[in-house]
């Protein structure tokens, strides 16, 4: 049990670090939260059209999510690998250094889908990239690979993986809500355009 708190806590604090707010503030371009849709996240830090900011935000953030599942596994073993792996996308939902307010997991979630069965979590990676090459929409790509991940989960990894990668869809889904609305009403913008 005190294993399963300490991986909780130490992926957490991991999962935490907002690093699109680090990494846009050390390039001089302010508060990534006072741009778009006000997200943490590699899709708004997009949006300053810095690419490679962008992309060192996704992978960074992906990166701690599979960090936080890699070394719970490595110290603590495959039980506390999931529960580091779950705590570290809410420590990125939900960071303390922000008040609580984070960004929405999806680059978080794949990393750690990586670092927990890496079948499941390349199959998300693909999905997401055709529903975004198909649609353009980064919501909608994000909403179809989470649906996504408690199938693959399952069948690469079994019953435990799924039930972690169900309860981060779920989380991931939630985050989204705002956007579920806007496609609802097909409102929501497409890559490349305003917040989504």
């Amino acid at each position: 049990m005190f294993d399963l708190i300490g991986a909780a806590i130490g992926g957490y604090l991991l999962g935490s670090i907002p690093f699109g707010l680090v990494l846009t503030r050390a390039a001089g371009l302010g508060d990534i939260r006072a741009i778009g849709s006000g997200n943490i996240g590699a899709t708004n830090v997009l949006r300053t059209g810095r690419k490679g900011l962008a992309l060192a935000t996704l992978l960074l953030d992906g990166g701690k999510g599979a960090i936080a599942a890699l070394l719970a596994l490595f110290v603590l073993g495959p039980q506390a690998m999931l529960v580091a792996a779950f705590a570290a996308v809410l420590g990125h939902n939900f960071p303390v250094w922000l008040s609580f307010k984070g960004g929405k997991g999806v680059a978080t979630t794949l990393g750690t889908l990586m670092a927990c069965s890496w079948p499941a979590g390349v199959a998300c990676c693909v999905t997401w990239l055709a529903i975004a090459g198909l649609f353009r929409i980064s919501s909608l790509a994000a909403l179809v690979a989470l649906a996504a991940s408690p199938l693959y989960a399952w069948y690469f990894a079994g019953p435990e993986t799924a039930a972690m990668a169900a309860g981060l869809a779920l989380l991931g889904i939630f985050r989204h809500k705002a956007n579920i609305l806007r496609l609802v009403r097909g409102e929501e913008p497409r890559i490349g355009n305003k917040k989504s």
